[in-house]
């Protein structure tokens, strides 16, 4: 009896500190402004060395992703609902707004909803595969459901724990991405005035 009783104890131990696609979303629904830096590293079908990128990030609920890659050369990317802002040092920002170009943000969206674990968002456009790695660790699976996704993708896989460690692109053209993040902040729980500049529409 002791035992079947120790059983269950460590049973229910282990469920309620089980981690669930629900409360993963809910913990990053509490996260309003995020910042961390990145390394990126493509392999490139084709290409000897892998191609690596590094640089911070900024992910705002309400206004949008801003992306600054500090090497190997400077490069800003913001996305929010209506445009995606991409500036490169010497040359002019290039801007593309939904209107223009629909498709692209359809995946700037999905681009968000990734890093926001937006459930809803996520179910609509992969078949989801959660799993809980114990610690408060997780891992989603994502697989394309339709096109355009299933003709871009073959999977997209997001692991982390508090918040979102890495991500993972395997693509159709045989490419690969893998996005790590580290020393990820969530204080000030609002944007700096310089940070809200960021986002400011582009002149």
């Amino acid at each position: 009896m002791k035992r079947f009783l120790l059983t269950l104890l460590l049973l229910w131990n282990v469920a309620a500190h089980a981690v669930t696609l629900e409360q993963l979303q809910q913990r990053f629904a509490s996260q309003p402004v995020i910042r961390a830096n990145f390394v990126q590293v493509r392999t490139i079908a084709g290409m000897a060395q892998p191609l690596v990128s590094r640089g911070q990030l900024l992910i705002a609920q309400q206004q949008g992703l801003w992306w600054q890659q500090n090497t190997p050369f400077p490069m800003t990317l913001i996305l929010d609902d209506k445009r995606m802002v991409q500036s490169m040092s010497g040359q002019p920002p290039q801007v593309i707004t939904a209107e223009s170009n629909p498709q692209m943000f359809q995946f700037n969206h999905l681009l968000r909803a990734l890093f926001q674990a937006d459930e809803k968002v996520l179910k609509e456009n992969f078949t989801l595969d959660f799993q809980d790695k114990g610690n408060e660790n997780w891992q989603l699976g994502l697989t394309p459901k339709a096109a355009p996704l299933n003709k871009i993708f073959n999977r997209i896989e997001l692991q982390g724990g508090a918040y979102l460690n890495r991500i993972q692109l395997d693509d159709k053209q045989g490419d690969k991405t893998d996005i790590t993040l580290s020393d990820t902040r969530t204080e000030p729980g609002h944007l700096t005035d310089e940070e809200r500049a960021r986002f400011a529409p582009t002149p």
